[in-house]
């Protein structure tokens, strides 16, 4: 099979992951937050401290990218120190879809880890790249993907607290109402963040960069002042993506081991491969 095609299949897959996270974060002080951040509602700052604080929970996912993708996502994440975290995803639909199909590839093991994510491929996949069964993506070389998004940035904003920052940068956030999300009494809270109102600078960038638009926000917040649930839609150059997340067990312990150095093929290596030998 041709190199090149594996590393674009790949790309695209990944590409779809990191949709599953929040599309941007800001790393600014509250205090000097947008003047349309929404004073009147202090609870969605005592949830972003929550929810920040708690470091770690479980996550489970689906996300919808036009005809490109679909996918469900299952597993944990750890915050406290930079990203970190074990998921399960499994690709149900789409374009991107039927050609990891055509790799023998439906389901993927996904490893972050501080210096790059790691995916597995499965046993079909191994035997068509020399055995290995683990693809390393360096934070720094995700650069390159997307016409040069930073995925790298994208992927490490997958941790909750970070939805209910961009729903604080928001220029129009509102409390919906009283709900029950997963058996549990919840605030929903819904907003639209337009890439034109944005005045954080690094969180307009990081929209920008993924060709966002406008983005709607909706999020529930239980009485521990934690996000249960998360519905980002968001209008990109490229069609629309439509994310749903629940979280759950907020503490949850999470230990990520990095894949054997000889089972891993790094991403860097096989785009060289691909260049020199494309069949």
């Amino acid at each position: 099979m041709k190199r090149t095609t594996v590393w674009v299949t790949t790309a695209a897959a990944l590409t779809g992951l990191a949709a599953c996270t929040s599309s941007g974060s800001s790393d600014e002080p509250q205090d000097k937050r947008p003047a349309s951040a929404p004073a009147a509602l202090p609870a969605l700052r005592t949830a972003e401290r929550s929810t920040e604080r708690a470091g770690t929970a479980r996550v489970r996912s689906t996300t919808e990218m036009g005809t490109q993708l679909s996918l469900t996502a299952d597993g944990v994440l750890a915050w406290r120190d930079g990203l970190s975290g074990t998921l399960t995803i499994d690709y149900t639909g789409g374009t991107a879809a039927e050609a990891m199909r055509d790799l023998g590839v439906t389901s993927m093991e996904a490893r972050y880890l501080s210096d790059a994510y790691y995916a597995r491929m499965g046993d079909t996949f191994a035997a068509k790249m020399g055995g290995k069964h683990w693809l390393r993506y360096a934070y720094d070389d995700l650069k390159t993907l997307g016409g040069g998004a930073d995925l790298a940035d994208q992927m490490r904003s997958t941790t909750p607290n970070q939805s209910v920052r961009l729903l604080l940068d928001s220029g129009d956030v509102r409390e919906v109402g009283r709900e029950t999300v997963d058996g549990q009494a919840a605030t929903h809270y819904a907003g639209t963040v337009r890439v034109g109102d944005v005045t954080d600078t690094e969180l307009r960038r990081r929209l920008q960069d993924a060709d966002v638009t406008a983005e709607t926000v909706d999020i529930w917040i239980n009485e521990k002042n934690l996000l249960v649930k998360k519905v980002e839609q968001t209008s990109t150059t490229n069609g629309r993506v439509t994310q749903t997340a629940h979280y759950s067990d907020y503490g949850v312990k999470v230990a990520v081991q990095k894949p054997p150095a000889a089972d891993t093929e790094d991403f860097k290596s096989l785009l060289s491969q691909s260049s020199t030998n494309p069949t």
